[in-house]
């Protein structure tokens, strides 16, 4: 399992994310890209914890999404079923699970403000805190995608599907957009990845 973590997460924290697999008996599952998410957690019927994390070359992501999910797992455990899944319980359980690791010997010194600053109220996913979501993106291989909040009032741009949107205005937390074969408008999370077209 070492070595197979060791692809993936930075190389400081892989005895102890091991440990933390083991210890938590999870059977840890790495999936080629998905666009909607960047792992899960699920309880199976027969009672194994079962996590599924997209495979990724941006090693502080996949890491934070690996602890991400262990905390769930972890809080569900600790708290009951009941709890809302990224109510209380689990915040408290994921800050006590990071904190080890909001160290300069894993993280480069340009992330580590900006984690430990996402971990004093950490949200439910990495991609709604922006300034964590930017500060990863340099880690990520290059690629033509824009965030949603970096695109311009009014720009045109295409989602994986090939859905082509107008970017509009700014409501609270979401972008509205609409696209412009429907005329329907839809809420996007600022992070959302997507190809600006001229």
């Amino acid at each position: 399992m070492k070595e197979i973590l060791a692809k993936y997460i930075p190389e400081r924290a892989v005895q102890a994310a091991c440990n933390l697999i083991v210890k938590n008996k999870v059977h840890l599952k790495i999936v080629s890209q998905r666009v909607t998410r960047h792992g899960d957690y699920r309880r199976m019927p027969n009672g194994q914890h079962r996590i599924t994390i997209n495979a990724s070359s941006n090693k502080y992501r996949f890491f934070i999404t690996l602890i991400h999910e262990i905390a769930h797992l972890v809080a569900f455990e600790q708290y009951g079923r009941t709890i809302k899944p990224h109510g209380i319980e689990w915040k408290r359980t994921f800050q006590q699970l990071m904190l080890p690791f909001i160290h300069p010997d894993i993280f480069p010194s340009t992330l580590l403000p900006i984690i430990a600053h996402h971990f004093k109220n950490p949200r439910a996913s990495s991609d709604t805190d922006e300034k964590l979501a930017l500060a990863l993106k340099q880690y990520d291989p290059e690629n033509d995608k824009n965030y949603i909040f970096e695109i311009p009032l009014g720009s045109r741009f295409r989602l994986y599907n090939g859905k082509i949107f107008q970017r509009g205005n700014k409501r609270i937390k979401r972008y509205e957009c609409v696209e412009l074969s429907t005329g329907r408008t839809y809420l996007f999370n600022p992070n959302a990845e997507v190809e600006l077209l001229n």
